[in-house]
């Protein structure tokens, strides 16, 4: 027994994982001349992206090919693989591939290439479709649905049938969300013959940037990239309290980097830490739970996210490193809070770390932290001023040098790694009972860093966009996987170069069809969440959301926001991590950003949906449909309700951040002033979800009293929203009536935005009031920057009339239009900073740090843990 535990839950469930790992990764084990062409098809599939993201087709004026041509292409791969690679029913037909699939599988692709085939023609009848094209059309999109739950199962088939339903049937819905609804022929028109639903923006980014990064996983994983995340972190974490869990937090983080889905996560880092996890003493439900809670993280990570931080970048029109800045902070306390969960898990069963080998001491374990932070330092500054100097004196021929220059540190991080074994894979039943050393471990593999600085160079540095930066990063991880083995054998004298060339090949080869076969999900997922998508434009389905929750909610934003926050929950339960964000981004985030304008509440739209997404990934590990937890149960055996329950828990946490930076948008690193305010920032932000992870835990240094709890609570709302509190005070803003206008803009300093409380008629014909914020350009005069914004007013007694908007303008952004009037104006009032509260905050943290100490020191040491290694 382990903790209460069956010994029985201790076996992994090879069958569960195994169909975790079919639907991850491409369906069909099949035999015979099938499997010969669920090879070549991938292959193809992963050259024409490889192809149409390089710039060989415009240096050779050939195969040059615009975005609604690329995503029929894309399409007709991802809907031929959805047929051929998996079954019609779940568990037959796995090793061979019916003749009625075969010819399904045609007749989808061809559905799909339509648009390429026929560009020319559709495109001199738009809007004015034949018979030939609804057919198609139709058939389209019910091959889509099929293949869909083919691929990725009901859920997402279901949410796409829904809103078919819902298009043509819209005049017989309940008043609340009925609309004049539309002909089947506008509707397969409108869903495939253009770039409104199926092949819109969401699909134009699968084709664009998510392939390429799948792709990229793929290298990186075939390499020995997985493996080698995984080691490090088990060396580096595996001798702490709990460290087994710890080093899962941390890989399954990094694995995140690599990886799309959160339940591909669970299934490849899960089956070697969830072992590990139950060694040292975790239950099967706990040790489920952490992998969970870690691999849905992931997901809400940068650079990739999910791929969701490239649709954010189409969606909120942003640039991605913006979108990356954005979300850094939340993912970073979120992971960081999830090590310290862990941690106190740990310290609840008063755990021991397992052992090292060749432990060192205190002083040699801190010489090497601060050698390598030291070399991390030299190594940064090198590349930075190194390479910028290069720049500046070479210019465009920098280029031919630097890409030597890579080549020979990349020959170099190799041949160093050569002097250490390899790493092996571990069996998820071996017995880990040692750790490996920290030093050996991390030097065998650094040149897999190389590709991620390659890629994060591109995008920050050379500010390519993200499908040239993954291209480049790609076709320097080709080169890695082909020449690993050859120099590896070279260094270590072996002489089988010959032998490992071809298993370099034999590697890529198989990374090209493993990455293909991966994004077969991902594309369908992205088309048939464009039918969401292209049901918002032909119905108006969002403004019907938006009095349907404001209804619910009465008007209050946290209602509005908690009620929002649900039923993004709801709609991604059991879709994948793209289709989940543009169908929950679609139908959600217009609400936020409409229903706080009219109650005061000015949200950043990258922070509402960051709001949404976070809620929408969430879902993966929210009972009943919880995917990952599913994942998670089946390799731990524990029952996967109860993992998903336990999973939320741990995942709290990262329910509260997206509040908290609705109202606190400096923890999205918006609006800081400097250094100093970022490093205020980052410490009130990690002390804040420590304090809250003690608080939920019921366990900090020792077990917490009710009154503690709320005492950490208390302290943990105090550091993330200070503002709260000192509102109350020192009121933000007062307001002026519209009429003084004038008076504000010539008062506020060039460049910096004026908020207002605007009233008028809206589109629909309601009579609306609500806040915008209206950006201010330099100007001599207060009408001169009222015009350079876009907006010409009069004054009529008391009364501040608009009287002309410029299309295009920042006050038509703002939502301003013609015949309004403005009513109020906010003016800031001056202040002391709100970080003040955090002197009161923390004293009585270290007023609660001191009796839970103290009361500890009281109840004495417990026996350590010992874990059962039968």
């Amino acid at each position: 027994m382990t903790n209460g535990e069956p010994k029985a839950g201790d076996s992994i469930d090879k069958q569960k994982v195994e169909e975790f790992l079919q639907t991850e990764s491409g369906g069909r084990a099949a035999t015979g001349s099938a499997a010969i062409i669920l090879f070549v098809v991938p292959l193809l599939w992963s050259l024409f992206q490889l192809w149409i993201a390089s710039p060989l087709p415009y240096i050779f004026e050939f195969g040059v090919l615009n975005s609604t041509e690329s995503r029929s292409i894309h399409l007709a791969f991802a809907s031929f693989l959805a047929f051929a690679a998996f079954p019609m029913i779940k568990g037959r037909h796995v090793n061979k591939v019916p003749v009625y699939d075969w010819l399904l599988a045609l007749a989808a692709a061809f559905t799909a290439s339509y648009l390429y085939v026929f560009y020319d023609q559709l495109a001199n009848r738009p809007g004015s479709p034949n018979m030939q094209d609804l057919v198609v059309a139709m058939a389209g999109l019910v091959l889509l649905l099929e293949a869909t739950r083919r691929a990725l199962g009901l859920p997402l088939t279901i949410v796409a049938g829904v809103f078919i339903i819902y298009s043509l049937a819209g005049p017989y819905m309940p008043d609340v969300i009925s609309h004049k609804g539309a002909s089947l022929n506008k509707l397969a028109s409108h869903q495939w013959l253009g770039t409104e639903g199926v092949f819109g923006v969401a699909l134009g980014v699968s084709t664009s940037f998510v392939f390429l990064f799948v792709l990229f996983g793929a290298l990186l994983e075939r390499a020995g990239a997985g493996n080698y995340f995984i080691k490090v972190a088990y060396a580096m974490l595996g001798h702490m309290r709990g460290g087994p869990a710890k080093a899962a937090v941390v890989a399954s983080g990094l694995s995140g980097v690599i990886s799309g889905s959160s339940i591909a996560n669970v299934v490849t880092t899960g089956t070697f830490t969830i072992p590990l996890m139950k060694k040292v003493g975790f239950p099967a439900t706990k040790a489920g739970a952490v992998e969970v809670a870690a691999s849905t993280n992931g997901q809400l990570t940068p650079p990739i996210m999910g791929a969701a931080a490239f649709l954010m970048v189409e969606y909120v029109g942003i640039s991605y490193l913006e979108v990356i800045k954005h979300a850094i902070l939340p993912a970073m306390i979120s992971y960081v809070a999830l090590i310290y969960i862990v941690h106190l898990e740990a310290c609840k069963m008063n755990m021991k770390g397992v052992e090292r080998l060749n432990k060192p001491t205190l002083a040699q374990r801190m010489l090497v932290w601060v050698m390598m932070l030291l070399g991390l330092s030299i190594l940064t500054l090198a590349v930075y001023y190194g390479v910028g100097w290069m720049k500046d004196v070479f210019g465009s021929a920098a280029m031919w040098i630097l890409a030597p220059l890579l080549v020979a540190i990349y020959v170099g991080l190799v041949g160093y790694g050569s002097r250490f074994p390899d790493l092996e894979e571990d069996a998820a039943d071996s017995l880990m009972d040692k750790l490996p050393p920290v030093g050996p471990t991390v030097k065998t593999g650094l040149y897999f860093l190389l590709p991620v600085v390659v890629l994060v160079w591109c995008l920050t540095v050379e500010r390519f966009s993200p499908q040239l930066s993954a291209f480049w990063a790609t076709v320097f991880m080709v080169f890695i996987i082909i020449t690993q083995r050859p120099l590896k054998a070279f260094f270590k004298d072996s002489g089988n170069y010959l032998d490992g060339l071809k298993q370099g090949s034999s590697d890529l080869m198989l990374s090209l069809v493993t990455g293909a076969r991966n994004m077969v999900g991902i594309g369908v997922a992205t088309a048939t969440a464009g039918i969401v998508v292209g049901t918002v434009t032909l119905t108006g389905i969002g403004l019907v959301m938006t009095q349907f929750v404001e209804f619910i909610s009465g008007g209050n934003l946290l209602l509005m926001l908690a009620f929002t926050a649900l039923i993004s929950l709801i709609l991604g339960m059991g879709l994948p991590t793209t289709a989940n964000y543009i169908v929950v981004s679609t139908l959600m985030a217009p609400v936020i950003v409409t229903l706080g304008a009219e109650n005061g509440l000015l949200v950043p739209l990258i922070a509402v949906h960051l709001f949404v997404f976070y809620f929408g990934i969430l879902a993966d590990d929210t009972p009943p449909v919880g995917l990952a937890a599913y994942a998670a149960a089946a390799i731990s055996g524990a029952d996967p309700i109860r993992t998903g329950i336990q999973g939320f828990t741990y995942d709290i946490r990262t329910a509260i951040l997206p509040f908290m930076f609705i109202f606190n948008t400096q923890l999205l690193l918006i609006g800081l002033t400097g250094w100093f305010d970022l490093l205020v920032t980052v410490f009130s932000a990690v002390t804040a979800m420590l304090v809250f992870s003690a608080a939920t835990q019921g366990f900090w240094f020792t077990k917490t009293r009710w009154w503690e709890t709320i005492g950490l609570l208390l302290i943990t709302f105090t550091l993330f929203r200070p503002g709260f509190w000192w509102d109350e005070i020192y009121p933000p803003t007062n307001e002026r009536p519209g009429a003084e206008l004038m008076q504000h803009v010539d008062e506020v300093a060039a460049d910096q935005p004026i908020i207002l409380q605007a009233s008028g008629m809206s589109l629909s014909g309601d009579d609306v009031s609500k806040f915008m914020k209206l950006p201010l350009p330099k100007g001599d005069t207060p009408e001169e920057r009222l015009a350079a914004a876009g907006l010409e007013v009069s004054t009529a007694g008391e009364v501040m009339n608009v009287e002309f908007v410029n299309f295009g303008s920042d006050a038509e952004k703002a939502g301003l239009s013609f015949g309004w009037t403005i009513d109020t104006v906010q003016v800031a009032n001056p202040r002391p900073p709100k970080e003040l509260m955090f002197i009161p905050a923390l004293l009585l943290l270290g007023t609660l740090a001191f009796l839970q100490l103290r009361r500890r020191a009281g109840e004495g040491e417990r026996p350590a843990f010992v874990p059962d290694n039968r």
